[in-house]
């Protein structure tokens, strides 16, 4: 074909590790209820910002640096940022990327993130905790969208899309570069939908 594609936006998704999966997952599910049940001021601070949820967002954001199973989860995120950034194909000059920043969502039904970005940072990513069925998709927004002004809708099924969903699953981790727009719908199952998100800076 004549026509090659550029341009192109990476998102990366995969399990965070082979082994010992379902233990460690249960351990920072745990975690995650017990740093929300005593986080008086991120409680707080999500009745105003995180309708229906709670997030660590605006109180704890080093849980990494705090907190043992996630120091161990930063270190299984950081192979898989490795990765991504060998296939993105950056060149870091012989600095690093580096996790700065480190918080929970746990959004009950109802719950939603507006569409949203990452400034400053270099990667972001998510690592999915619970997951219940009918659990809300993370959706990624076409970075061109603003400027397809006279642009024709797609044709149904076409791959290339205004938006993007993935469906994630427990134990999964997604990385992508922190300018890509992204939300997530109103949670629609009865359970909690526990995430982790996370930002690396170049340094």
């Amino acid at each position: 074909m004549p026509i090659k594609t550029y341009f192109a936006t990476g998102i990366y998704v995969d399990n965070l590790r082979a082994q010992g999966m379902k233990r460690f997952n249960d351990e920072i599910l745990e975690q995650c209820y017990l740093v929300r049940d005593t986080d008086d001021e991120g409680q707080e601070w999500s009745a105003d910002h995180y309708l229906h949820g709670y997030t660590s967002y605006g109180s704890i954001t080093d849980l990494h640096q705090r907190f043992p199973h996630f120091e161990e989860l930063a270190q299984e995120i950081d192979r898989h940022v490795k990765r991504f950034a060998r296939k993105q194909e950056w060149d870091l000059q012989g600095g690093r990327l580096e996790m700065t920043t480190c918080w929970i969502n746990i959004m009950p039904t109802h719950a939603a993130h507006s569409l949203h970005l990452h400034p400053l940072s270099v990667v972001s990513g998510t690592y999915y905790v619970a997951v219940p069925k009918g659990a809300s998709s993370i959706k990624f927004e076409d970075p061109r969208l603003s400027r397809l002004m006279a642009a024709p809708p797609k044709i149904e099924g076409a791959k290339n899309q205004p938006f993007v969903t993935l469906d994630p699953r427990p134990g999964q981790v997604a990385l992508w570069e922190s300018w890509l727009r992204h939300e997530v719908p109103p949670n629609r199952s009865p359970g909690d939908r526990i995430s982790i998100s996370f930002n690396y800076d170049w340094r």
